[in-house]
Order: C-alpha cells, then structure tokens, then sequence
C-alpha cells in the first residue's frame, strides 16, 4: 500500500490529555465537546447495529418506507445541508441509496463492521501506529473531526490534512470534485 486517503478517521475515543497527564488544548476540547454530543446524541444506530444487528436488518429489509427512514435521516443529520435535504441532494441520489440497500437486501450486511466494532479490539492495536502515508480530508460537517493532534496518536505518518470548506459524512456526493481533487494532490507525489 503506498498510502490511504480517509475522510472520517478512526481513533480511539479515549481521552488521550489525560492519558498524559495534561489538559487538552483548545482544538481537542472542542473535539472532546464534538464527541460527547455524538455519543449522547447520535449514537444509536450505531449500538444497536452493533449489538441487535439482525433484528434491525428484518425490520429494515420488510419495510420499505422504514429502510428509507434509516437512511434519510442519517443524510439529513451527517450532511452539510443544514436541515433541508432537497436543495442539497436530488431524489434521485437520495432514491438510488436506497434502492442499493433494498432491491440487493444487503442492509443487513452492512451493519457487521459495527458489531465486529463492538466485540472484537481496536483496529489498531494499543501502542502501534498506521505508518504508511496519510492523507486526510476533514469535512467541516463530517460526524467527528479529531484535531491533528489526537489524529497523530493514530496515524503516524500524516502527509496531507486539509480542511475543507463544506461538506459532510457524504463527501464523495456532497464535494465531489473538491473531494476528487484532493485524493489526487495526495496521491499525485506517491504514484513516482
């Protein structure tokens, strides 16, 4: 592998200033503030795909407007659209999501990295660091976006951290072209 480009990184959601023995600088408060919202606010699909993921996969694939539900208000909540979906999607992109989902019933296979989150260790394992090139996107409406700081514990080997101007947890249709542009500035140097 010569690289990866992300645009949610994954880290451990544990307090790393304390770990330290330090107080947290201003950008991994703000992280931290980020993170205790997701966790009180938006976190339950993730426990129950990751604890009851073939119950909801039942519910989901015999229910057509339920599925659409799941899906929409993830959209809705993960975007950059600032609560009106329409003048930021098209039926259309919104309709085909979920359309993948229900004529394939792969809803349910979906949910299985959640439970493999939940019951089986971290990724990467406690002291080791991914070390290959890292290039990272941040989407100022992207579900958690960690300071490089904390990001650096995780990843060490960060080539490339831009900030985007807009965008979400649906970047690849929210910013295409400026998500596009910049995989290939990451990968442009690594590709000789």
């Amino acid at each position: 592998m010569i690289g990866i480009h992300i645009t949610l990184l994954a880290i451990p959601r544990l307090r790393a200033h304390a770990a330290a023995g330090r107080d947290p600088a201003p950008d991994e408060r703000r992280f931290y503030d980020q993170l205790d919202h997701w966790l009180k606010e938006e976190c339950g699909y993730s426990w129950i795909m990751g604890t009851k993921p073939q119950t909801l996969a039942y519910a989901l694939t015999d229910s057509p407007v339920g599925l659409a539900a799941w899906i929409i208000e993830k959209f809705r909540s993960w975007s950059d659209c600032e609560g009106n979906l329409d003048a930021h999607f098209s039926r259309d992109v919104l309709l085909t999501n979920i359309m993948l989902y229900w004529i394939t019933g792969a809803i349910g296979s979906s949910f299985w990295p959640y439970y493999a989150r939940l019951h089986e260790p971290w990724i990467v394992p406690a002291g080791d660091k991914v070390m290959v090139p890292t290039g990272y996107a941040e989407h100022p409406r992207e579900i958690l976006t960690p300071p490089r700081s904390l990001a650096e514990l995780t990843y060490g080997n960060i080539v490339r951290w831009t900030r985007m101007p807009r965008g979400g947890h649906f970047a690849a249709l929210e910013t295409p072209r400026q998500l596009a542009e910049d995989i290939r500035a990451f990968f442009r140097p690594l590709r000789a």
